[in-house]
Parts: C-alpha cells; sequence; structure tokens
C-alpha cells in the first residue's frame, strides 16, 4: 500500500504544500541499516526505471517538482509535486514509490470526484476535524478500506483487506479469508423415511 494522491482543499493548500515540503525535506535517504533512514532503496533496477519514467512524465507534462532530486543507485530521493491535475500520468497510475503528487481542489464534492476518479481502490484517508463529516466522505470513497484523520497504509491480521475497482477481488484477513477461500455446501442425511404430504 501507498498513498498515490494527496487531495488538498484549496483553502489550506498553500500552507500544506510548505509544511508538507519543508518535512519531506528533512526525511533521510539511503542506507536502510542506518535506523534514522526513512527512504531506502528500490527493490530493482526495473521498478526504479519505472519510478523515474513517471516523474520524468511528470515535469513533462507541466506539474511543479517542489522537491526532488536523481537516484543514487537504487536510491531515489522523495519528489513532491504540484500542480498536479488528472489528466497527468502520475494522478493516474499507481507509483509504489516515493513520489507524492498534490492535486488542489476547490470544494468537498470536487474532493470526491478527484479520490473516486481512479482504476485503483485499495485504500485511502480523510484528515478533517469534523470526525462525522470525514465518516460521511469516507462512506462515498470508492475502496475497500478508508481511514479518517489516519494514514491509508493500515493492515491488521483481523481487518478485512481488499479493495474495489483493480485492487482486487474479495477481503482478506480473519474470517473474512474464511468466507473468500471456502465454499459452503449442505449435506443431509435423512436416517428414516420420510412423511410426505401426499
Amino acid at each position: 500500500m501507498i498513498a498515490n494522491r494527496i487531495i488538498v482543499h484549496e483553502s489550506i493548500h498553500e500552507e500544506f504544500v510548505n509544511r508538507f515540503v519543508n518535512r519531506v525535506k528533512k526525511l533521510k535517504v539511503g542506507d536502510p541499516k542506518e535506523p534514522d533512514t526513512v527512504i531506502g532503496p528500490i527493490i530493482n533496477k526495473q521498478q526504479c526505471q519505472g519510478i523515474m519514467a513517471h516523474i520524468e512524465s511528470a515535469r513533462r507534462e507541466g506539474a511543479k517538482e517542489m522537491a526532488g532530486g536523481e537516484p543514487k543507485g537504487l536510491v531515489i530521493p522523495p519528489h513532491v509535486f504540484t500542480g498536479v491535475t488528472m489528466n497527468m500520468t502520475i494522478a493516474r497510475e499507481e507509483i509504489f514509490g516515493p513520489v507524492a503528487p498534490i492535486i488542489k481542489v476547490r470544494n468537498e464534492a470536487e474532493a470526491l470526484r478527484v479520490a473516486n476518479d481512479t482504476d485503483a481502490g485499495l485504500t485511502g484517508a480523510v484528515i478533517t476535524k469534523d470526525e462525522n463529516r470525514g465518516l460521511a466522505f469516507a462512506l462515498k470513497m470508492e475502496v475497500g478500506m478508508a481511514h479518517i484523520n489516519d494514514q491509508p497504509v493500515n493492515d491488521l491480521a483481523n481487518n478485512p483487506f481488499g479493495g474495489e475497482k483493480n485492487s482486487g477481488l474479495g477481503r482478506f484477513g480473519g474470517d473474512w479469508i474464511i468466507e473468500e477461500f471456502t465454499t459452503a455446501q449442505w449435506v443431509t442425511v435423512q436416517h428414516t423415511p420420510r412423511q410426505y404430504p401426499f
């Protein structure tokens, strides 16, 4: 799981971007054996090239790079892009790397439309001061798992893990996995002759 897009209301967009970029630039990048490293290497060269292709497409398509840099080996520094629109590749495809596209929206309805305008639907999160409003929003998100005032990267052994759209079928974890991998069959044995009504 990874957060693929960050959708921010225009009233807090500038402050959010400033604080987010400042925080991202302080993340330690490099050797995962060092305990304070946050961003380590990508798993292999092919995945690294795929992530860099997304970064290049964001640059080419006009997104504004607020944080970034070039990879060192398989270590890609975190990239933050603003000015992202839904016709850009980084807004439409799953990246699975240290890339944060930020999309500015005017209102809640647009935020929901943007959140649901994707082929993926594993998990999502809503950050809000109003938990009831967040719950109402989360229930409209086309995702298998939604989190209010928390990160979207959550997995517990007993939660129904799974998504909507192209993010998988069914749910795993706890009793849900039994439902997914078993088929109920009802078998009866009549030990004495049944009396039929006719």
